[in-house]
């Protein structure tokens, strides 16, 4: 027979490992909701740009030409230094 102090000690973990699987389910939950969010947003985005797109009337070859064109846009170079990228725009 156990003293009590380990019965309770021993339901206080119970309780805890309870509480611990409640928690991960719900971690699981939100984390589904995350990755469904953020794939119906990169659909509305590829949707709004696909009717831009549209919009003016390029086919697909006259994007790409547009697209390649310098200065369209100022796509980040990953090998500027951060603080490069910050007086620049300091300079706007």
């Amino acid at each position: 027979m156990r003293p009590e102090g380990d019965k309770l000690a021993f339901t206080k973990l119970e309780k805890i490992e309870q509480e611990l699987a409640r928690a991960r389910d719900k971690l699981s939950v939100w984390q589904r909701k995350v990755r469904d969010l953020e794939q119906r947003k990169q659909e509305e985005e590829n949707t709004r740009i696909v009717g831009m797109v549209r919009a003016v009337k390029l086919t697909p070859s006259q994007l790409a030409e547009l697209l390649k064109q310098p200065g369209i846009f100022s796509l980040p170079d990953p090998d500027e230094p951060e603080k490069e990228k910050e007086d620049r725009k300091n300079e706007k």
